[in-house]
């Protein structure tokens, strides 16, 4: 989507605050953002209180009734509980009638105490926990500056989202140590009752570097192997008791529906990443200055959207590359994701997505059995609603799809 249709406000916008900017207590090898080393200093670069008001402001006149943000870092939660009580005071104080506001947080989960966890189950924050599995798997990359491993107290952090009844899902980054351990990451899921999980491929990259090719911890084949073999491990009979976002969302096109992950839709979803200083780019992965729309300081949301590198941005997802024009399953990943891709501005030219051969390979590997959970889940819907919504009566071949995709009747469940 362009940052023309974005203004005309055909898609909600997202806005994705880096909070504490790299400062973050764990020094990950991995991570693609921060470089302190689990050593963020005295002061932490925390986002300023004028500048957090003007944008919550502005944000809120343009949201058109939803308002959602994302608060990442680094390590957020270093901010400070004040911090956050001020956040959701100004966001209060500047929403209009009606608004439906949303606030998610990635963290690492070490500093969550009972006073974090009491507050986000008063302002009902979605929190996101980086765990890479059992203790010594998450502790072979995720440690300190002393390199001590942290899983223990993310499980503290957790056990106090648990007793304040906190949504929580689990982030697992694959890396080498876990790729090959799938069913051990299942089981270790389903033993600690994390039932929402998603996976991020480890990828060796700066997000503030984006003119320098990334290197791939895993291989494509790697990758595939282990999104095949947790696909068993998850699929049930066609019953999963466990939500993988991957899953999910190859689940959701069969259905008919949108995918909602950003890799395997058409358009890249329209977004504003913030620095902790105000700076503003179109994606997470895309932070460097050759990339910045303007600062939140300075610029309204409209002449920010309205930015030439966002239109450019926006450009990337579609310009597909040939292999994925006619690849039998386009529509579950649209090419995937442009950070992934090689791009030869001499020529033109654009290569796949470097895990291109792991989704077909999942797809190829899961579509049958995809394909008859979809039928039969569209099935019970179309009947639920067939009877609750419509009386009994089949709609027309133009109205709504009892089904609920959002289709119309005669292009979904008509068809069948």
């Amino acid at each position: 989507m362009s940052g023309a249709c974005a203004i005309q406000g055909q898609e909600n916008l997202g806005v994705m605050w880096k909070t504490v900017s790299e400062d973050c207590n764990l020094a990950c090898d991995y991570c693609y953002y921060s470089t302190c080393g689990g050593k963020p200093g005295p002061k932490i670069n925390r986002i300023d209180s004028a500048l957090l008001d003007k944008f919550i402001k502005d944000y809120m006149q343009y949201s058109q009734g939803a308002a959602t943000f994302a608060w990442q870092g680094g390590e957020p939660l270093l901010a400070g509980l004040d911090f956050f009580q001020e956040v959701v005071y100004r966001q209060a104080l500047h929403a209009p009638p009606h608004t439906i506001i949303s606030n998610s947080l990635q963290t690492n989960a070490t500093l969550v105490d009972d006073r974090w966890a009491a507050f986000f189950r008063t302002y009902q924050f979605l929190i996101g926990v980086s765990l890479d599995g059992p203790k010594e798997i998450h502790d072979s990359r995720r440690v300190n500056a002393a390199g001590k491993g942290s899983f223990d107290r993310a499980m503290a952090g957790i056990g106090h989202l648990r007793k304040h009844q906190v949504d929580f899902n689990i982030l697992t980054v694959i890396h080498k140590g876990n790729v090959d351990q799938a069913k051990t990451l299942m089981a270790f899921y389903r033993e600690n009752g994390f039932n929402f999980v998603q996976f991020i491929p480890c990828m060796d990259f700066r997000s503030q570097q984006v003119d320098q090719p990334g290197e791939y911890e895993i291989t494509p084949q790697e990758y595939g192997d282990f999104l095949c073999e947790i696909f068993d491990e998850w699929y049930n009979d066609g019953n999963p008791e466990v939500s993988i976002r991957f899953f999910d969302n190859m689940l959701g096109v069969y259905m008919n529906r949108e995918a909602e992950h950003c890799v395997h839709r058409a358009a890249c979803p329209t977004s504003l990443v913030l620095e902790q200083n105000g700076e503003a780019f179109p994606c997470d992965f895309f932070i460097h200055k050759q990339w910045s729309v303007g600062n939140v300081a300075s610029s309204s949301i409209s002449e920010m959207l309205s930015h030439p590198n966002f239109a450019r941005f926006h450009q990337m997802k579609p310009t597909l590359p040939d292999p994925c024009r006619t690849c039998e399953w386009q529509r579950l990943c649209y090419g995937g994701c442009p950070r992934n891709r090689k791009w030869n501005p001499e020529d033109h030219q654009v290569g796949p997505d470097y895990f291109c051969q792991s989704y077909k390979q999942i797809y190829a590997y899961a579509h049958e059995c995809v394909l008859e959970m979809s039928q039969r889940m569209r099935r019970e819907l179309y009947s639920l609603h067939l009877q609750h919504e419509y009386g009994g009566k089949t709609p027309g071949r133009n109205e709504p799809c009892p089904c609920g995709s959002g289709k119309k009747h005669k292009a979904c469940c008509a068809a069948l």
